[in-house]
């Protein structure tokens, strides 16, 4: 990506964004253009109220249709989560009054750096890319890239890297995590990898289908510009894009990168062109690189031939070009080439290791006979968990076994198994944070093995229960480290339903165990993570589970506790959702259970329409009819229906009305003579008929359905006026929607309930 003290940028007079005001443009100003993309206009823009710069990639649309398909189809990407890929901050489609068009914004990270400008300026002075970079200063390296600075400026101090195999293993990395995914980026090419620092690379502008099989638009890029194809595989000039064609990609990236000392540009596009139909011209270039003794020259020879070839099904995968580069030694290769290709650990071996069985692995009379699997564990390692120098005494056994065999994912897998069957006093509860330490670390080193992640989510869950049954008023139990750990577990795994259950679960707890304003700050944080968003659509989705039904609402209640709502829009959504759980799920009282929660909450944010009062009011009703032995569903229950009749006579008709299954005040009688000797659900019973007593329409309802006597004995039976306090109704933080309003308290309003005749 070009800056503007390159020679490819075009200066603006600094105009705002086209539209009109409140359209999403209208927050950026625009400080200039950058050259044309293969798909459309590049803008350098402002942040008017941060000042931050961003880039906007505009994309010209041919109708509505097509700019809501690739919209739709590049949504999902805004959840992205990997430390190499830069995700998409904003999208939106604008329109254009001036040239009247249609128009898909796309907004990236701005850096003034990719790996387009290392390769151009390496070109230009024939150096090779690769020399080794040392702490003391770079001789060889005086115009190698530093985060936004010129690319001519001499590089930071930094420890002595191989610099290309380290930012190429960022790149395996991060393409290795979106093919997980099934995700497809269409559009590699150096331009499209930026440099954040010295050392730290992204990828970025990933694309959709739907515009990269815009053959028209296409045509005209490439005859304005030829480079911009010469980076795609054969069959994606077809349209045809899958896998394979990121590694096509790659593999000319690769390409370009160890020939830039002795190929200028033109020649490198003849040859990348080339390579569609000749593959045997590569042969001449690993040869020359050979010769010129580019670093690891062999490297690329084994790699580059499985990368490119025409066939994308004779085409190697991201997992197979990880395996070749790990092979290399110089390569600083990716996380997850640890867990695909080091030797495991005998099961056998690591059974003596969690029962600290260490003379068994030592002797080779007594377990490990066979050297090859002696050779796995090398005495240090082995010896080390035990040592009187250990840092965490408190450890159990395959705690620190976990510790001090990091890298072997087996290990930790068998070890965490042990640790959910021990008993709670030999896992250092009711609380050890350093045992928590240890499963987080594992799941952050381990993130692409999704049975590791399935354990340690069950360890945090076993650990975190039992440290809250023993301290049921502990409010540190938590940290941002976990918040982030699951978190990442799920982005990587979104449609894994086991995993998403214990996730929910896990979040639940780390959201409501903080302190209020660490609570509200992780809420705000999880919403702007888009979990939100996330829940709802997999209510809708996995109405069939009722695990994720149950857990999904439970994170949703937590999430709503603290009163602050990023967004209140996805709320809407929610009381026909919740509907449609209650309607799959009749008689489960859990399920009624976290319902309840979430409509109290959601009607003290005003997050109820009008329009829903009714439906919510019924459910409500419902609920209470199937669980009454719920204390919690029943106390939440009530502090709903009297937030809805505080703000509508609407709902307190349907409180009153006799339906098939009998009237509101029925049931609220029923609930009482239950409930008679718990004051806090007393409480909201009263203080829904003091809401009801408002309205003089419905007084008369009460007094013919006995309700004088039912509030005559709560005002004997309760002369404290434990009902008059309103500390039930609101959380603070929350809105006073839930609340008696000043001079309406539960005893003045049961009071004019009595004297009412």
């Amino acid at each position: 990506m070009l800056g503007p003290e390159s020679d490819g940028w075009r200066p603006t007079q600094g105009e705002r964004g086209p539209g009109y005001p409140g359209e999403p443009m209208d927050k950026y100003q625009v400080l200039y253009q950058l050259n044309p993309g293969a798909l459309g206009v590049n803008l350098v823009v402002e942040e008017i109220e941060t000042k931050v710069k961003r880039v906007i990639k505009q994309v010209e649309c041919m109708d509505d249709h097509e700019a809501s398909q690739a919209l739709e189809e590049l949504m999902p990407l805004l959840k992205l989560r990997h430390a190499h890929i830069s995700v998409y901050r904003e999208l939106f489609i604008t329109w254009n009054g001036e040239i009247s068009s249609l128009y898909l914004c796309l907004v990236m990270e701005f850096n003034k750096l990719s790996f387009q400008e290392v390769i151009e300026d390496k070109r230009k002075a024939k150096e090779i890319i690769d020399s080794k970079i040392k702490a003391e200063g770079v001789p060889n390296h005086r115009r190698f890239p530093v985060g936004d600075h010129d690319s001519r400026l001499f590089c930071q101090s930094v420890p002595e890297v191989h610099w290309m195999q380290n930012v190429l293993g960022q790149v395996l990395d991060a393409l290795e995590y979106l093919h997980h995914l099934d995700i497809i980026h269409r559009n590699l090419k150096p331009s499209n990898i930026i440099l954040v620092s010295s050392d730290h690379c992204k990828l970025q502008d990933l694309s959709s289908n739907v515009l990269m099989t815009n053959k028209a638009k296409w045509n005209i890029r490439a005859e304005e510009d030829p480079f911009h194809k010469s980076w795609m595989a054969p069959e994606a000039l077809n349209f045809s894009f899958s896998q394979k064609s990121d590694i096509w990609s790659l593999g000319c990236i690769i390409l370009d990168m160890t020939s830039c000392s002795f190929m200028d540009s033109t020649e490198a596009m003849y040859l990348r062109k080339s390579l569609r139909q000749s593959p045997g011209s590569l042969e001449t270039v690993l040869k020359t690189m050979e010769e010129k003794q580019i670093p690891d020259a062999e490297t690329f020879g084994n790699l580059l031939p499985g990368m490119l070839q025409i066939d994308p099904s004779d085409r190697i995968t991201i997992k197979d070009v990880v395996h070749i580069t790990f092979l290399s030694g110089s390569f600083k290769s990716s996380c997850i080439s640890l867990t695909l290709y080091r030797e495991t650990v005998p099961a056998s071996i690591t059974d003596m290791l969690l029962e600290g069985n260490v003379a068994s692995i030592l002797d080779p009379r007594r377990g490990c006979t066979h050297s090859s699997q002696a050779s796995v564990v090398p005495r240090d390692r082995v010896l080390r968990p035990w040592s009187s120098e250990r840092s965490l005494p408190c450890l159990p056994v395959p705690a620190e076994v976990m510790q001090n065999f990091s890298g072997w994912p087996e290990v930790q897998f068998r070890a965490m198994r042990r640790l959910l069957k021990m008993p709670a006093d030999q896992l250092g509860l009711p609380w050890c944070p350093e045992l928590v330490e240890v499963v987080v670390t594992t799941m952050q080193l381990h993130d692409r093995v999704l049975d590791i992640q399935l354990c340690a989510c069950s360890l945090l869950l076993h650990l975190l229960g039992q440290a809250m049954v023993h301290h049921p008023e502990a409010k540190a139990l938590c940290n941002q480290a976990i918040t982030s750990a699951v978190l990442s577990a799920l982005w990587s795994y979104p449609e894994e339903e086991s995993l998403l259950v214990l996730v929910y679960s896990l979040l639940a707890i780390t959201t409501t165990q903080e302190s209020q304003s660490e609570s509200e700050s992780v809420s705000e944080e999880l919403q702007n993570a888009g979990l939100l968003e996330h829940i709802l659509e997999h209510l809708n989705s996995s109405l069939e589970s009722r695990d994720v039904c149950v857990s999904g609402l439970g994170l949703l209640w937590a999430l709503l506790l603290d009163g602050i709502i990023v967004n209140k829009a996805p709320l809407e959504k929610v009381p026909d959702l919740i509907s449609q759980v209650l309607a799959t799920y009749p008689a489960d009282g859990e399920m009624a259970e976290a319902s309840c929660g979430v409509f109290w909450l959601l009607s003290l944010l005003g997050c109820i329409k009008e329009q829903q009062f009714e439906q919510v009011v019924a459910l409500l009703l419902q609920s209470i009819r199937l669980c009454q032995n719920r204390v919690l569903l029943v106390n939440n229950a009530y502090r709903g229906l009297a937030s809805l009749v505080e703000v509508s006579e609407l709902a307190a008709f349907k409180v009153v009305v006799q339906e098939e299954g009998g009237s509101g005040l029925s049931l609220v009688k029923e609930t009482y003579q239950l409930h008679k000797d718990d004051p806090e659900v007393v409480e909201n019973v009263g203080m829904l008929l003091v809401h009801l007593a408002s309205y003089e329409e419905i007084l008369p309802e009460l007094v013919s359905s006995s309700m004088k006597a039912l509030v005559q004995e709560i005002k004997e039976r309760f002369t404290s006026s434990l009902v008059s306090d309103s500390s039930a109704f609101s959380k603070p933080g929350l809105p006073p929607g839930g609340s008696p309003q000043p001079g309406c308290t539960a005893s003045g309003g049961l009071e004019q309930m009595i004297a009412w005749n």
